[in-house]
């Protein structure tokens, strides 16, 4: 067993903020009329604490898709975070609010990780005109915080018509683990004949 090289916090997202202190509807309306989004972040065992960012500076971070970065509140030390709710406005879509959790990068933690499909054209099934679904596009691994991966690929380049790819045929990297009661139940991608 070899200790794998910690990674430096310089090669993580940084998310730069500054404390909240006012709060209330008419200010956070108008924090977002100035291009900043609302956030609090939750640590075990100390109070949350409320701090805004530059919206634009969100979109960056949320946009690269990390499962890990750092949340550097002014005047206090960056600490590594990870997203627990992203609340969107219902019509327009917008990040409304950020909660962030403060990790222990050697404690695992459970998450959602996005699956991407490859080989879509390459499908049999696809190229008979089969209608592919993807069905769960979200799965929850656990592991350790700077082991989350962004997204999991899974291969749909050999599916037939009528084929099912279930929970059984993601491989998770090394190190995280797939959550899920029953993974023959979990349907991610179905392949329908043509309509």
């Amino acid at each position: 067993f070899t200790m794998l090289p910690r990674p430096m916090s310089s090669d993580r997202a940084t998310l730069n903020a500054s404390p909240r202190t006012e709060f209330g509807t008419r200010t956070t309306r108008r924090l977002r009329r100035e291009g900043k989004l609302p956030g609090i972040v939750y640590s075990e065992g100390s109070e949350a604490v409320s701090f805004q960012v530059e919206s634009r500076g969100a979109r960056v971070v949320f946009g690269a898709g990390h499962a890990l970065f750092d949340l550097k509140i002014e005047g206090s030390d960056p600490v590594p975070v990870v997203v627990k709710e992203q609340q969107h406005h219902p019509v327009r879509g917008d990040l409304q609010h950020i909660d962030l959790q403060k990790v222990r990068l050697d404690v695992a933690i459970e998450a959602e990780v996005a699956v991407e499909l490859e080989g879509i054209e390459d499908a049999p099934g696809v190229k008979q005109g089969g209608v592919l679904e993807h069905v769960t596009r979200e799965v929850t691994v656990e592991a350790l915080p700077a082991a989350i991966p962004d997204s999991i690929a899974l291969d749909v380049s050999e599916m037939e018509i009528n084929d099912n790819l279930t929970l059984e045929e993601l491989t998770a990297p090394e190190g995280v683990e797939l959550i899920s009661d029953d993974p023959a139940e979990v349907t991610i991608v179905t392949l329908s004949p043509p309509r």
